[in-house]
């Protein structure tokens, strides 16, 4: 079992900067990997970003949206993810979610929200213009 809790989300003005973090706890010797998803109001939850774990197995996982504004890390001796969002656009207005995934397959997908296996209980992002 693992536990996530996110944290770090408010409300700021358009070209702001927040940076959220997802603390795991647990089993998390079993994570392969670390995303981020959202979802804004009546829509369907996106990905964002996702990090191996180990540091390896490539580089970051990035949604065309977000890509040079947004950036995901983790510091494994604290078991702690982060999103530093930067040039933040109203439209980036969500509830954001940690998400891990522990046994990864040949038919993973790290922007495929049915594929993770644990979620954190969301912090919300508000961006005014």
């Amino acid at each position: 079992q693992v536990q996530l809790v996110e944290s770090g989300g408010g409300s700021v003005q358009a070209g702001g900067s927040l940076r959220l973090s997802c603390a795991a706890s647990g089993d998390t010797y079993r994570i392969n990997y670390m995303a981020w998803f959202r979802q804004p109001p009546g829509k369907e939850r996106e990905g964002v970003a996702a990090i191996y774990s180990d540091g390896g197995g490539g580089s970051p996982y990035y949604a065309d949206s977000v890509k040079g504004r947004f950036t995901i890390s983790q510091e494994n001796d604290k078991n702690t993810a982060y999103l530093q969002m930067n040039i933040l656009k109203p439209e980036d207005t969500a509830m954001y979610y940690c998400a891990a995934k522990m046994v990864v397959t040949s038919s993973f997908r790290l922007s495929r929200a049915d594929d993770y296996d644990y979620w954190g209980q969301g912090t919300q992002v508000t961006v005014s213009s």
